[in-house]
């Protein structure tokens, strides 16, 4: 899902993309550096100036903090793999190293070098892509081993990029111009370019895989057109209109667990929820219901629906800048944000059974909205949570500070350009691999979608090959230690 905030140097609380980057939190009052919700937007990483927290978002009106660390200051990177142990950070204290922890052992497993600043990191039970400026490098989540590098891609000063969740279709997308809204899918698993997508005019802004790797959804700089495309084939599938009367900077793009909806959040106080209607784009309208008539037909059930079918209809007869206007779909559900904070990240989920909208800001406050996923409209607020504070569930009058606790990065053992050089070609893994099964070794039961495809257990380090691989300074390839 949609993670972040904004990278090194960037205005954004948002992807897998993170709040201020190096040089700490700009603006008076903020308290972090980056938010990002996991794959499955089931918990909520938070980077501060004193380390990071983890939140679990299990609940409507309980936000459980299940860890922090003050041993990081100044994180602008924080990336968790799904519900396991597994996290990754970047500090603006060290911004070119990628160090990876199990939070729950409070260990290091391994870290890793880049020649240049990190701007990105995305994750998913296969893969681990670190995004620079100007190129990607592609790891085996299962032993660390680098797989492939991009090299001279274009200038991605952002570390605007996007990894599908679905570790069985592994696709990485970035841009593939700076100055043009092209998109490069690229099959991590395989190790190979799939299509070329020319999506925008504009530059990209944002980027968003839906869970099963089917759909892209992709915005400009200009903030005023999304568009979805399929995938492997890059067939345009949709396009939404976000607004017109001005540019806007669209911070995050994330679908909802079932693919049927999409939201997005700007620099402004709205959040637009849009709705994939199975007919296509030319038919998708807001509020648009069908009941059957006494022949079997189908027919519009509001004015809304009846008006939309008939622009549809006339459309094919006008010029193509027109007809592209008016295929072009309103927003289903919005929201109106309590906050005037400009910096945010968007996602959707199933909280309690029911779909909400989750929205968490960089003055340090999460949201969390009922959506009506068949009426739309306007959304219901239903929670409001402090990150920060003696109590992460406090009322809005209250004002107590975070912690200004700052413990010092602990000292440990680094590796001397580990990701210099390219690799010619995908290197197998010889090691076993891990899962998330976070504590089956207590009696709790996992869900089956949390188990990866092979042998695994973050619980316990021996089954996890970095540690051991780091601790025993064994392993070979480009990744080299000092």
């Amino acid at each position: 899902m949609e993670s972040g905030v904004a990278g090194p140097g960037e205005e954004a609380v948002g992807p897998g993309r993170e709040a201020a980057g190096p040089g700490g939190a700009d603006g008076p009052g903020l308290q972090f550096g980056c938010a990002s919700f996991n794959q499955d937007s089931t918990s909520l990483a938070v980077g501060t100036k004193t380390g990071y927290k983890l939140f679990s978002l299990t609940m409507v009106d309980k936000l459980d903090c299940l860890h922090e660390s003050a041993e990081t200051p100044d994180v602008y990177i924080v990336e968790r793999l799904f519900s396991s142990s597994l996290v990754v950070v970047v500090s603006t204290a060290m911004p070119q190293r990628m160090n990876i922890y199990h939070f729950k052992k409070e260990t290091e497993i391994c870290n890793y070098s880049y020649p240049n600043t990190i701007r990105a990191v995305k994750l998913n039970r296969q893969r681990l892509a670190v995004c620079l400026e100007e190129s990607i490098y592609i790891h085996n989540i299962k032993d660390m081993k680098l797989l492939k590098t991009l090299l001279n891609t274009p200038s991605n000063p952002s570390g605007l990029c996007a990894l599908s969740i679905n570790h069985s279709n592994s696709y990485l997308a970035y841009p593939g111009s700076a100055t043009t809204g092209e998109i490069i899918v690229y099959d991590s698993n395989n190790l190979n370019t799939v299509t070329m997508i020319p999506a925008h005019d504009s530059p990209l802004a944002a980027l968003t895989f839906n869970a099963s790797a089917t759909k892209l959804a992709s915005a400009s700089e200009k903030g005023t057109v999304i568009r979805v495309f399929s995938i492997p084939e890059g067939l345009r599938l949709f396009v939404f209109r976000r607004g017109m009367k001005r540019y806007v900077n669209i911070s995050s793009l994330s679908f909802s667990p079932d693919g049927q909806f999409l939201c997005a959040s700007s620099n402004t106080e709205t959040v637009h929820i849009f709705k994939m209607d199975q007919l296509g784009p030319r038919h998708a309208r807001k509020n648009r219901f069908f009941f059957k008539n006494s022949s079997g037909g189908d027919e519009a059930a509001t004015w809304t629906a009846y008006v939309g079918k008939m622009f549809s209809a006339a459309s094919s007869y006008l010029p193509a800048q027109v007809s592209g206007m008016m295929s072009q779909d309103r927003a289903f559900a919005i929201v109106h944000l309590l906050t005037s904070v400009q910096r945010n990240v968007c996602t959707m989920a199933m909280i309690q059974k029911l779909p909400r909208l989750l929205v968490a800001t960089a003055d340090g406050q999460l949201f969390i909205y009922n959506v009506d996923p068949l009426a739309g409209g306007e959304c219901m607020l239903a929670h409001k949570h402090r990150l920060f504070g003696i109590d992460d569930n406090v009322d809005e009058g209250d004002e107590s500070e975070g912690s200004e606790v700052t413990g010092p990065a602990q000292a440990c053992p680094s590796y001397a350009a580990t990701a210099a050089l390219p690799v010619s070609g995908p290197t197998t893994a010889t090691l076993t691999g891990y899962s998330e099964d976070g504590g089956a070794k207590k009696g709790e039961v996992i869900p089956e979608h949390e188990f990866a495809a092979g042998p695994v257990c973050l619980d316990d380090e021996n089954e996890f090959p970095p540690i051991n691989w780091c601790r025993d300074r064994t392993g070979g390839g480009p990744a080299r230690r000092s």
